[in-house]
Parts: structure tokens; sequence; C-alpha cells
């Protein structure tokens, strides 16, 4: 199996995708804009900015939103599971992917984080 690296702008060290063989995967993606800067708004807000983030991270790699095979979703409030949820399915409108969620404590100030892993043979 081939590993390669896929590098974008990143103001961490770490790559935003990495594909490995056929399958693509995802740094935990944040609520940040082009600029690193945090966006402000509520979970609705920062869910589809993160979404925004997972689906240009894929597109590093070749991959769309509907190769993703399993996410993991990071909630600073498990209060906003609901919320976080509807924005979430509308990312997802045919097959969902596996997904796990969890509520924790985040390395920045966000409510919202989520990492994936898709399954894209290269084309």
């Amino acid at each position: 199996m081939s590993r390669k690296q896929v590098f974008g702008n990143s103001h961490v060290p770490l790559s935003p995708a990495v594909r490995a063989g056929d399958f693509v995967f995802i740094s935990g993606q944040v609520p940040v804009d082009a600029d690193g800067k945090v966006v402000e708004g509520g979970i609705e807000v920062q869910t589809r900015q993160v979404l925004e983030n997972v689906k240009s991270a894929l597109a590093l790699a070749g991959a769309t939103m509907e190769d993703v095979v399993k996410t993991t979703v990071w909630l600073e409030d498990a209060r906003d599971f609901g919320r976080m949820n509807q924005v979430y399915g509308s990312y997802f409108p045919k097959e969902q992917p596996a997904r796990t969620t969890v509520e924790s404590r985040l390395m920045i100030d966000i409510k919202v984080e989520i990492e994936a892993v898709a399954y894209a043979p290269p084309k």
C-alpha cells in the first residue's frame, strides 16, 4: 500500500489529508476560516464551517463528501447534538457514513471538531 501525504494550508504541524492506498484520512477539522480565525456564531455556523473544511481537505486528495465512510464528531456541549446533527445531515443526504459522536473539552475555544475517513480509489 502506498502512502502519500497531501498538504494544504494548515496553521499547525499536520496534514489536512493523508492518502493511504484507497483510503483518505482527514485530520480533525475545526471551525476556522481561510485566515485561521475561529468563525463566530453558534453550533450551526461552526458545524457548517467545519464540514466545509472537511470538504476542502477531501478535495486535496481527490475525494468528495460522497466518499466518506466514517466520521468522528467532538462536541464541546452534548446539548448541541440536535442542532449539529441537522447541519451534519445536510452534508450527507444520501448514504450517511458511520459516525461516533462524543462530548469533550476541545483544544481551543470552539463548539465542534470533525474528522473523516473516505474510501476513494485514485482515478
